[in-house]
């Protein structure tokens, strides 16, 4: 465990896995160094928003609930992501909004079916040395998180806090007319990149007009999807090349894997197309079994999402 001499939070039961993840480590691909951040992007920019904090403060990402931690001194927080139902010194609060903790009290995040993450944020963000520019957690790679090594937070470790910009409590939380919320059976938009023009029309038309299913071969390096039929024609394996995050890999199975936050940096496998902003944030919420399908995006209408994120959390980098 990890102690700190000011500690604004200290983990009792860190659940199946809570990681300490900021936005991400970027230019550093060149070395296999893979980009890391938070699964849903969305959820973890929200809270950052709500509280007052840089976009790329740190939070802690609880995979599958069953988490538990004391506050040990006054400070405002919130939980955003999959709506896992929240216990504050036994009381409960909601999710999607920002939240007074007094020093001594203790939140509980208990067990979600419908979503995978949640992110706990608090005012000014988690504070952790970088290791090349980032705190994010990539156990893969042995890098991020509290002890700078990849590993995941631990029972007892105490987090210190930043200087928060936000130091009284506003009842924020993000426009009744965002839906945030995760549809039953999400279509998720692709743009067709990469090897796209190899796989056969076929293919392309199979992708979008079948429902995949999420399989529990899951983590934060990929997802892979289950179909009702393997794509057919897949083009012959290729030279290793640059993966971007959310590429859509077909292996000679014709089931697609979709590239998450901790994947590899480089695939020999066709790429079929690219998932976009939104798509990637709800497909890192599907727990296994849940069915997605596929629709095409152009590339400037995926830009143009892209640039509005930008602009609305203020990202620079």
């Amino acid at each position: 465990m990890t102690r700190m001499a000011d500690p604004v939070l200290r983990i009792q039961q860190p659940g199946l896995l809570a990681t300490l993840q900021d936005y991400g480590r970027f230019g550093q691909m060149a070395q296999g160094i893979t980009q890391g951040g938070p699964m849903d992007e969305r959820a973890f920019l929200w809270a950052n928003r709500l509280l007052g904090n840089s976009f790329n403060a740190a939070q802690i990402e609880v995979t599958l609930g069953q988490f538990k931690a004391q506050f040990c001194r006054d400070c405002l927080f919130a939980v955003t992501g999959a709506e896992f139902p929240l216990q504050l010194n036994g009381r409960p609060v909601k999710t999607w909004r920002v939240l007074q903790a007094r020093a001594g009290e203790t939140l509980t995040i208990g067990v979600n079916e419908r979503g995978l993450r949640c992110y706990l944020a608090v005012a000014g963000g988690f504070a952790a040395k970088t290791v090349y520019g980032s705190v994010a957690t990539v156990t893969r790679d042995g890098l991020g998180g509290l002890r700078q090594d990849g590993t995941p937070l631990l029972q007892g470790d105490e987090l210190g806090a930043r200087t928060p910009q936000q130091k009284t409590l506003e009842s924020r939380r993000p426009s009744s007319k965002l839906n945030l919320t995760l549809p039953q059976q999400p279509l998720l938009s692709v743009v067709p990149t990469a090897q796209w023009q190899k796989f056969s029309r076929d293919a392309r038309e199979q992708l979008v007009q079948q429902r995949y299913e999420v399989t529990p071969q899951q983590d934060r390096m990929g997802v892979r999807l289950k179909g009702e039929q393997g794509l057919s024609d897949i083009p012959q394996s290729m030279i290793s090349e640059p993966l971007p995050l959310g590429s859509i890999q077909v292996p000679a199975d014709g089931q697609p894997i979709v590239m998450m936050n901790d994947h590899q940096t480089l695939g020999g496998y066709p790429k079929i197309g690219v998932l976009t902003w939104t798509a990637r944030s709800v497909l890192a919420q599907l727990p296994a079994g849940r069915k997605v399908q596929f629709r095409w995006l152009e590339l400037d209408e995926a830009q143009r999402e892209l640039r509005q994120v930008y602009r609305v959390f203020n990202i620079r980098r």
